[in-house]
């Protein structure tokens, strides 16, 4: 994966997936840590008011239209509410109005949880909103394993 190729391969994908499984864990220890100093009804309403702006209604609406792509605005919402960019704003917020505390934890243990354990990335929106493979990625894969079979026998050759 580099600026020009946006896929990742299945190593690059479950490395980026382990590096934020690794915050994860760091945030829950820390969490575990100072859990006497965390104010439990603010930290679940910031874990859960991410997927309740951000996935809630573009699930809700695939599953009474009986669609996995729904209207633009739901991605939008789901991209901007999971974003590190958006919830770094709300915690910088909160430290302004409250000062720092344990309790902003929630943040990035919901989304570090969804990076590091679902595979959750952004949402793009030629793809379906709740995860499946699309044809030309299953197409993709089937190139790539054809040419990567092509370079081993080339290779084999070779020596």
């Amino acid at each position: 994966m580099d600026a020009q190729n946006y896929f990742d391969t299945r190593t690059t994908y479950s490395l980026v997936r382990g590096e934020y499984t690794v915050a994860l864990a760091a945030c829950v220890v820390l969490a575990v840590v100072h859990i006497d100093r965390i104010e439990w009804i603010p930290a679940l309403v910031l874990f859960f008011s991410i997927d309740i702006i951000g996935y809630l209604p573009g699930a809700m609406y695939c599953r009474i239209r009986g669609t996995n792509h729904p209207p633009r605005r739901f991605y939008v919402m789901y991209n901007v509410m999971h974003s590190g960019l958006t919830q770094g704003a709300v915690a910088g917020v909160w430290m302004l109005v409250c000062g720092p505390q344990w309790t902003l934890l929630a943040i990035p243990i919901h989304v570090f949880a969804d990076r590091g354990l679902f595979g959750n990335q952004m949402k793009v929106f030629s793809t379906p909103f709740e995860p499946a493979r699309i044809r030309p990625f299953t197409d993709l894969l089937a190139e790539i394993a054809f040419l990567q079979a092509k370079e081993e026998r080339r290779t084999e050759v070779a020596r």
